[in-house]
C-alpha cells in the first residue's frame, strides 16, 4: 500500500497568510515642493507602509487637469487662491484645506558670486536672460513679476525674460546656462540652512504677495483613507522638520 505524501511547499503556503498590499494616494504637487515631498514620502512609507504617487507641475495647470477629471486625490498647491477656488466649486472634501508651507522666492545664478546678497545685479541689468516661471500658471512666477514691478524694473527687464512652464523648468534654464540668472523657489537651491550651489539673493517678503501654499483633499480622495492619512502626516512633526530644512516657513 502506497503512502500519500502532501508536498511540503503546499503545506507551507497554506500556513502563511499573504501580506496586505500597500495602499496608495495620488498627489498633485506644485513643482517648487518636489524635493520636500519626495523626502516626506519616504518617511511616510516607512511609518505607514502606504505609498505616495506624486506628479509635479504648475499649480494653474493642475487646476485645469483636476477640473477635467484627472485622478488626483490630494493637491499641494503653490498658492492659497487655487485651493480656495476649488473649495468654492465644491471640488474638495469640506474642511480639508490648510496652509502646509509659506514659500520664499530667490534670485539665483548657477555661477558662484554672480548674484549679490542684495539683488543689485538686477538694477545693473548686465545680463542677457532672466528666467521666471509662467506667471499665469505658477505662483512663484507671479511673485517674480511683482518683485520687478516693486523695483521699477519691469520695462527694462521684460525683453530679457525667458519663461518656464513651471518653476522646475525656470530652474533648469538657469542651471543649464541658458539664462544667467532667474527667480526660483528658495527650496530648489537651499538645504539645511544654506544655499546649496551658485549664488543667490533671498528676496525680502515685502517685495511680493505672501506665497501661502495650501493643500486640500480632492473629491476623488474622499473615500481613500490614505488621502487623509497623508494630509495628517503632512501636518505632523516629521514633515515639519523636512519642510523647514528647505527654507519654508510654517
Amino acid at each position: 500500500m502506497k503512502t500519500r505524501v502532501i508536498p511540503f511547499a503546499l503545506s507551507v503556503l497554506a500556513a502563511i497568510a499573504s501580506p496586505a498590499m500597500a495602499a496608495e494616494v495620488h498627489v498633485a504637487v506644485a513643482a517648487n515642493f518636489t524635493a520636500p515631498v519626495q523626502a516626506i514620502a519616504v518617511e511616510f512609507e516607512k511609518d505607514t507602509g502606504n505609498k505616495v504617487v506624486a506628479s509635479f507641475g504648475a499649480t494653474g495647470q493642475f487646476y485645469a487637469q483636476i477640473k477635467n477629471g484627472a485622478p488626483f486625490e490630494v493637491f499641494l498647491a503653490a498658492d492659497d487662491t487655487t485651493p480656495a477656488k476649488l473649495e468654492a466649486e465644491k471640488a474638495i472634501v469640506p474642511g480639508s484645506r490648510f496652509t502646509y508651507a509659506t514659500g520664499k522666492l530667490a534670485l539665483w545664478s548657477a555661477k558662484a558670486g554672480y548674484v549679490d546678497d542684495k539683488g543689485e545685479v538686477l538694477k545693473k541689468n548686465d545680463f542677457s536672460h532672466l528666467s521666471i516661471a509662467n506667471p499665469k500658471t505658477a505662483p512663484y512666477g507671479l511673485a517674480a513679476t511683482q518683485v520687478l514691478a516693486k523695483l521699477n524694473l519691469t520695462q527694462a527687464i521684460t525683453p530679457k525674460i525667458v519663461e518656464g512652464q513651471n518653476i522646475s523648468q525656470a530652474h533648469q534654464f538657469i542651471s543649464s546656462g541658458n539664462a544667467e540668472l532667474g527667480f526660483v523657489a528658495l527650496s530648489q537651491i537651499y538645504k539645511d540652512g544654506k544655499i546649496s550651489s551658485g549664488s543667490a539673493w533671498i528676496v525680502p517678503s515685502e517685495l511680493h504677495e505672501p506665497i501661502k501654499q495650501d493643500a486640500v483633499i480632492l473629491e476623488k480622495g474622499k473615500d481613500n483613507p490614505v488621502a487623509k492619512q497623508f494630509v495628517d502626516y503632512l501636518k505632523g512633526p516629521k514633515a515639519a522638520v523636512v519642510i523647514k530644512s528647505y527654507g519654508y516657513e510654517l
